[in-house]
């Protein structure tokens, strides 16, 4: 029997062996040709995409004539004398108050000129009527001057200046513009399919894009931990990661992990097949200040962080023995069960008096 025994443990054994020798001692790392923490490289040209967020500043957006004034607009307002008396000033019709500066339009389409003059309504107007609108008002209490009315910010700054999101659908909106589609463009092709839409509505716009939110290139952390499945960490990246920082974003090395066993997965633009894999010496990089494998990371890489060989073995086994453990805790079970019903249990304390006679 003990020879049997010794038999049916014999493979056991071996599997234990084996793994033992791949679990033990690091693996030499593979020499790759990849950036590092010393010889870091600048990332390709950025390509936008959902849900980054651009920043628009315009330089140039001159509405095409004729442009209506409408609310929200800004207009350079500046009225002449042309014999001011003496003591007046050229731009004052009144003493104090003179009608020189920048008026906003109001929501009903009034521009106030002072507490004395009143407010005109502009909406609808163009530059040129909102000239003699001016004058007309004016006219009504003074003699003697001239009014010079100019658009200095039109409604289409506050429509395009700003943040903006770019959509699901790849688009970015524009207000009363409408949407310009820039998913997959560079900043510059961006600005350039921007001011090529602008065109449509503004004279010769011109316009200047930055991203303030690189929310559409990410890298990711992948924890293997065996049969309790794989956890995906989704981390954005800003051009400066390495594995370092990395696993410094994850807390480090979570417990039952391989520290022997990381690697990054990186992909390739030629096709699956060239998919580059980079065993990272983790023990070098931590207690030597090696740099040799603490690669520089790219958008779209994958830092895979594998189980300890034995805790996988220890779940492995217990994986398998699970179900033979319920089936034999079942099976006890109704054993049990039935012996309790076919041998009842008498109660110690009864006893059986006789009478005596």
């Amino acid at each position: 029997m003990a020879n049997g025994r010794g038999k049916g443990m014999a493979p056991l054994l071996c599997i234990v062996c084996v793994l033992f020798l791949n679990a033990s001692g690091c693996h030499a790392p593979q020499i790759v040709d990849a950036p590092t923490e010393l010889t870091k490289v600048a990332h390709p040209d950025y390509t936008i995409g959902p849900p980054d967020i651009l920043l628009i500043d315009a330089a140039n957006l001159i509405p095409r004539p004729p442009y209506k004034v409408a609310a929200l607009d800004g207009l350079l307002l500046r009225v002449t004398v042309t014999a001011p008396k003496e003591g007046q000033k050229p731009n004052e019709l009144l003493p104090g108050q003179p009608i020189d500066g920048l008026y906003r339009v109001e929501v009903g389409g009034e521009v106030n000129l002072g507490f004395d003059f009143g407010s005109v309504n502009l909406a609808g107007k163009t530059i040129p009527e909102s000239k003699d609108a001016i004058e007309k008002h004016l006219k009504e209490r003074f003699k003697g001057f001239s009014v010079l009315v100019a658009l200095v910010e039109s409604r289409a700054l506050q429509q395009i200046r700003g943040e903006h999101l770019v959509t699901q659908d790849g688009m970015v909106r524009l207000g009363i513009y409408g949407s310009v589609f820039v998913s997959g463009l560079t900043v510059e092709q961006a600005k350039a399919a921007i001011e090529a839409h602008l065109s449509h509505s503004l004279f010769e716009p011109a316009v200047s894009i930055d991203v303030v939110g690189y929310n559409s290139k990410v890298y990711y952390v992948i924890v293997d931990l065996g049969s309790a499945g794989k956890q995906v960490i989704r981390l954005p990246i800003t051009g400066n990661e390495t594995v370092l920082d990395a696993l410094g974003q994850i807390k480090g090395l979570p417990p039952g992990t391989d520290a022997s066993r990381i690697q990054v997965a990186r992909r390739s633009p030629i096709g699956e097949d060239y998919t580059q894999v980079m065993p990272v010496d983790w023990q070098a990089i931590v207690h030597g200040g090696s740099t040799a494998t603490n690669y520089q990371l790219m958008p779209g890489d994958r830092v895979l962080v594998n189980v300890d060989r034995w805790v996988a073995l220890d779940q492995t086994i217990a994986k398998m023995i699970s179900p033979f453990e319920r089936l034999f805790g079942v099976a006890l079970l109704g054993h049990t069960t039935v012996q309790a019903f076919a041998n009842p249990l008498v109660n110690p304390t009864t006893t059986t008096t006789t009478t005596s006679r």
